[in-house]
């Protein structure tokens, strides 16, 4: 099977510091890929780099798009790009108010979505909006209301529904329930893992909290001072950790 995408040696420097140090791996279609570390440890640094936020130093950067073409990120041009997030990319913020447009309302968050990617017609954009809401537990009856006026754990739930009414062949998710309560935690990782299964999404998923690698990652790749120092499927890096550091992520954890 192809991969769907390929980062090789990927680099990112901060001056004299190295953020991201040669960092390789293959995504598979249908797959989530967890990446775990401190903070400071550049897994975030590594999914912007990624998703084209930050320009990265060195490395290649190699997508298989939807015509089962080869595409160079690094090379692409900067208006397809744009157009790569809208119709085959998502970005899962940690705060869900960066990744909506908080000024209209919660239906036209979705529909403009539809729209990106060729939907014309008006009720069948707010048919398909107000099925998104009730996927994503939202009621009906808050189509037409500002997104401002959401709890957290709510926008993040539209902000999930915006990005995957579109059926992106990848997501990336920096930190999806940080600062949330541990509550509203647990049912928004109910409601991803369904929806990550059920749409057969490729998943690259960047978080503190191996609790949330365990559920929804089959692989998993921890990261320390900028370099990947452990990887493998995700139970038999948890349950068998062979790297000090991860032995200390995973004992803390365990910690009452």
């Amino acid at each position: 099977m192809k991969p769907l995408l390929q980062v090789q040696n990927l680099s990112k420097y901060y001056g004299d510091r190295c953020a991201c140090d040669r960092i390789t791996f293959d995504l598979y279609p249908s797959q989530v890929l967890g990446i775990i570390g401190e903070s400071g440890s550049g897994k975030s640094t590594l999914l912007n780099g990624i998703a084209g936020q930050l320009p990265i130093d060195e490395g290649e950067l190699t997508y298989c798009d939807r015509a089962n073409t080869s595409i160079n990120l690094r090379t692409l041009p900067e208006p397809q790009r744009r157009r790569l997030m809208k119709t085959e990319w998502g970005f899962v913020q940690q705060n869900p108010r960066d990744g909506l447009r908080m000024r209209v309302t919660a239906g036209a968050n979705i529909g403009e979505r539809l729209l990106d990617v060729g939907q014309r017609h008006y009720g069948n954009i707010r048919a398909e909006a107000i099925d998104w809401l009730r996927e994503v537990e939202i009621p009906q009856a808050r189509i037409d209301d500002l997104p401002s006026t959401f709890s957290g754990g709510m926008q993040q739930r539209l902000q999930l529904a915006r990005i995957l009414v579109m059926r992106p062949r990848l997501v990336l998710m920096d930190e999806p329930t940080g600062g949330l309560d541990v509550s509203v935690q647990a049912r928004l990782l109910d409601l991803m893992r369904s929806l990550v299964r059920t749409l057969h999404l490729s998943v690259i998923l960047v978080t503190h909290d191996i609790g949330v690698v365990r559920l929804l990652a089959d692989r998993l790749m921890v990261m320390q001072n900028g370099q990947v120092v452990e990887s493998g499927l995700t139970d038999q890096v948890l349950d068998d950790p062979q790297h000090p550091y991860t032995q200390q992520l995973v004992n803390a954890t365990l910690v009452p």
